[in-house]
């Protein structure tokens, strides 16, 4: 189209040249308005157009990547902030490392086989924890009296056992209560109350002959087993012993007859409770006095805690509470 001219034209010349003017662009407009009605053509146009644009834009959109929990925490704006931008998509994020930790620990060498359900949870258990079947071997010894490196002292019960080095753990296993399988259907319930030097292995137990004869003839000396924690049912209550030789400047104390393995042994001291230290014959040592013959908070591996007051210091004196752990 001409760009129209600057120069001025006589005015009826321009009156003339106008009317046909508006008839062609009459003309058109009648043309444009009918192709506009026509049924389909601009709508599907359109609509083919909206619809090649979404099917663009899906293609040209990256796929959202499956995320870890942890990958997903971290994208999670805080409180009060807006949606996560986009630096902290999936994308950018590490990949969640791999757990170690869900499975209960087991001992080196021994082998702990799928977990029995019933069982609460032990926080403060040591190499031996419940709802864990351990697998070894049984030997037998000869028990004599009963006596042992947990210092119990004799009994008549002889259902009894020495715990092997590695999960004796410094006196942790004395006094714990273990049921013993064999792979026929044979089973014992033992009290921990010795330990088995090196070289018993980590999962093997020395059983009294009398244990043994339980589950095989003792002739056959050495069998395979699974063994694992009871917490069993009982009407005796816990009592306490204080060594030979203690006094209100040293002191040893042990914890008898508990149903559960005992984690920890406090003192009374200030306004608080102090721990003593265990050692390997199962006596909880206070080395400067502190808190002898006073209160005593003993916890098992559960976490359950028992005040006891009004144990006199009087050494090798086995003196009965009133207390006893919960069954788990």
């Amino acid at each position: 189209m001409a760009l129209p001219s600057h120069r001025r034209r006589p005015p009826r010349k321009r009156r003339a040249a106008l009317v046909p003017g508006i008839a062609v662009l009459a003309a058109g407009l009648v043309v444009l308005l009918v192709v506009a009605f026509q049924p389909g053509h601009r709508a599907d146009d359109a609509g083919h157009a909206r619809a090649t644009s979404l099917a663009g834009d899906r293609a040209s959109a990256p796929s959202s990547p499956t995320r870890t929990r942890s990958e997903t925490s971290q994208s999670r704006p805080e409180s009060g902030s807006g949606s996560p931008s986009p630096s902290s998509s999936a994308a950018t994020s590490t990949p969640a490392p791999h757990r170690t930790g869900a499975a209960p620990s087991r001992p080196p060498s021994a082998t702990a086989a799928v977990p029995r359900t019933g069982s609460g949870a032990a926080p403060l258990a040591g190499r031996i924890r419940p709802a864990v079947t351990y697998r070894g071997v049984a030997t037998h010894y000869d028990a004599g009296d009963g006596d042992g490196a947990c210092l119990y002292g004799p009994t008549d019960d002889l259902m009894i056992a020495a715990m092997n080095h590695a999960d004796y753990e410094s006196a942790k296993a004395c006094g714990a209560y273990v049921r013993v399988r064999t792979a026929d259907g044979a089973s014992v319930t033992v009290r921990v109350t010795n330990e088995c030097p090196l070289p018993c292995a980590p999962g093997q137990l020395d059983l009294s002959v009398q244990a043994f004869a339980k589950l095989a003839a003792p002739s056959r000396g050495r069998i395979a087993i699974t063994w694992s924690l009871l917490s069993p049912s009982t009407t005796d209550t816990i009592s306490l012993r204080y060594k030979t030789g203690s006094s209100r400047y040293w002191c040893a104390v042990q914890v008898i007859g508990h149903r559960n393995p005992v984690a920890r042994l406090e003192v009374r001291s200030g306004g608080g409770w102090s721990p003593l230290p265990r050692t390997d014959f199962n006596y909880f040592l206070s080395e400067h006095g502190s808190g002898c013959g006073g209160g005593l908070r003993i916890t098992d591996i559960y976490g359950e805690r028992l005040v006891v007051d009004g144990i006199a210091l009087r050494p090798d004196a086995v003196q009965p509470t009133r207390v006893q752990f919960a069954a788990h």
